[in-house]
């Protein structure tokens, strides 16, 4: 369930961001969110003047994998809702890397053939209709891919490749008897293995793993292949971790379990990210993930705010990069 915003909103606008996303979750049985939900996702609407506003549905993990025709449509009725109960929000990003087992399963047939591809376009194609019924106008965002997989069953890591996982996306798409995709734009997390690596390195040529360098050489040509050409793109997720000084630890819990960067290094990845997305063609934007930390040092600090809402020493660079997007392409 979404949260109220709070100050959130204003600092968001304070470092120049344009544009702020919201996560929706589906559970089993449910056709609509919750009358609480859907009142802050209201007053986010209300206070977001000057931020384009993303909703992301999904369901929590892979034991709640909407599977079933009347999953699907519990799960359709419950975008439809928020698109017809807020009129404000436009843009709605249909699950979240369903290439992953974390999120999706099965991923794999017993014959080792792709089953989540098509089963995430026939949940995709019932939000999309469902959406569109409700307001015509509104953006569906589908894919929301993770940047990697092994492509591999039985591993114990069941998930696949953004290359796979595409291609076999049009493959379902093409078999469905659509005259139309069902999306209006497509949506990727292109993140690095490791915040230590920037985020502007492309992956080698043979990997099946996309990046955000990988745009021209793999994303699109991939995309164009599946679904059409010209599809607008959404870097819907990417983060860089920051460790924690000493002087904040104390607002945190837990143990640090990844390798965070330092601030400048988090400023110097954030820049050269918005620079390389600005300057893609058919990219509609990125979107850092997150704006604040969270507090459980196991989960991801890779806010340009702490969690007690100060701001780090890369907010600066990110809200001039933010200002400069584009200038130089």
């Amino acid at each position: 369930m979404v949260r109220s915003p709070g100050p959130a909103l204003g600092q968001l606008r304070d470092a120049g961001f344009r544009a702020v996303a919201v996560t929706s979750f589906w559970e089993p049985g449910q056709t609509a969110p919750p009358p609480e939900e859907i009142a802050v996702l209201r007053d986010v609407a209300a206070r977001a003047e000057g931020l384009r506003v993303f909703v992301v549905v999904y369901h929590r993990g892979s034991e709640t994998t909407p599977l079933t025709a009347e999953a699907r449509a519990q799960f359709a009725a419950h975008v439809a809702a928020i698109v017809r109960e807020v009129p404000a929000l436009r843009d709605v990003v249909v699950g979240n890397e369903p290439n992953l087992n974390r999120f999706w399963l099965p991923q794999f047939g017993p014959n080792g053939e792709d089953v989540a591809a098509p089963a995430y376009l026939a949940l995709l194609g019932e939000a999309y209709d469902a959406a569109k019924k409700a307001a015509s106008d509104v953006t569906v965002w589908g894919g929301a891919l993770a940047p990697r997989g092994i492509d591999r069953p039985g591993t114990g890591r069941d998930t696949h490749s953004p290359t796979t996982f595409l291609r076999d996306l049009g493959a379902a798409f093409r078999a469905s008897g659509r005259e139309k995709p069902p999306l209006d734009g497509f949506a990727f997390h292109p993140y690095p293995a490791s915040s230590q690596i920037p985020p502007d390195r492309p992956t080698d040529p043979a990997a099946t793993s996309i990046l955000l360098a990988d745009y021209e050489e793999k994303l699109r040509p991939l995309l164009d292949e599946a679904f059409g050409p010209g599809l607008p793109v959404l870097y819907a997720e990417l983060g860089v971790e920051t460790a924690i000084p000493a002087g904040k630890a104390a607002a945190y819990e837990g143990k640090e379990v990844a390798r965070p960067v330092d601030e400048a290094t988090q400023a110097d990845f954030y820049r050269r990210a918005i620079q390389l997305a600005a300057c893609q063609k058919d990219v509609a934007g990125l979107l850092l993930f997150h704006s604040h930390d969270e507090p459980v040092l196991a989960g991801f600090q890779s806010g340009v705010y702490y969690v007690d809402g100060t701001p780090k020493a890369s907010l600066e660079s990110v809200r001039q990069a933010i200002s400069g997007a584009g200038a130089s392409c």
